[in-house]
Order: structure tokens, then sequence, then C-alpha cells
């Protein structure tokens, strides 16, 4: 299976695709509706020199829809935003740390939303992040320079085309 880099269109629609393809995922989380979104906080060594939303809207664990979004309009639409540096995010991703134990020591910043609301989906976070890595990422900090480059380029290309 090829590596698909982080925070990409091409992530988020690999995770649709195969979080859709199996049902595991939506029988797990059918207690769970919610609107979460993650902010990666810029950091330019990875090719991200501006903060970037993504999330995905469940509702009974069925997968609505996965987007990129712009700050405006996340808090409109999202139940939650957490924040995190990109390596925080890698390490929940990676499995190295857990949700849970990351946002209670404040590594993850809830930067809209209840935070006892937070808690109450927080049992969900360990399919979430399975359902989220069922494709194998590449990290930017995991890449040569000349890639992280493209990588800066592709973000600013799909960026600027969704105006996020």
């Amino acid at each position: 299976m090829a590596k698909v880099p982080y925070c990409t269109e091409e992530w988020l629609e690999a995770f649709a695709k195969a979080y859709r393809a199996n049902p595991k995922y939506e029988n797990t989380l059918k207690k769970l509706t919610s609107s979460v979104y993650f902010r990666v906080l810029a950091e330019p060594t990875w090719g991200i020199d501006e903060d970037i939303i993504f999330g995905a809207a469940l509702e009974a664990g069925k997968l609505l829809k996965t987007e990129f979004i712009s700050a405006e309009n996340a808090v409109k639409v999202a139940t939650f935003i957490l924040s995190a540096t990109p390596a925080e995010w890698k390490s929940i991703l990676t499995k190295k740390t857990k949700f849970v134990t990351d946002f209670m020591l404040g590594k993850i910043k809830l930067d809209h939303g209840s935070k006892v609301g937070i808690l109450s989906i927080a049992p969900h976070s360990n399919t979430l992040v399975d359902a989220l890595t069922q494709v194998e990422l590449q990290f930017p900090d995991d890449m040569t320079a000349d890639e992280v480059e493209k990588y800066r380029a592709n973000m600013k290309a799909f960026r600027s085309r969704l105006g996020v």
C-alpha cells in the first residue's frame, strides 16, 4: 500500500472511502453523532505554513462528510474543534500516545465546544484513530527536503482552491 501524505485531500478521501467500506466503524460508533474538527497548528518545517482545519461529521456512526474547512466555517458547523501541533497529532495517529491522556495533559486544546461533551465522546477516540489510520500515512517530518517543498506547494494549491 502506498503511503498517503498526512493532512491532504488524498488522505481525507482515502479515509472516507475506507471508513464507508468497513461496517465495523459505523457499528462501533453507532452511539456517536458529532462533528469533530481538528486544527493542525502551523509548522513551517513540516510544510504547514498556516494552521489548517479538517474534520468529519458522523450521525449514529454513519460518516456524513469529511472536509477541510476555514476557521470561520468550522465554528459554525463543529460540535468540537481540537487543536495541537502536527507532531502531537502524529503521536496520536501513530498510536505512540492516546488522545484522552494527551487531552488531559493539555497537549491537545479544546478550541470550541464543551469540555464535558468532548469527554463524553472520548471513549470513542481509539476507534476514531483506528479509522483515520486505515491508510498508511506519510508525515512531513519523515520526508526529504524536496518532498516537503512539494507537499507545501500541494497544500498551498488545495487550500487556495478550497478557500481554507
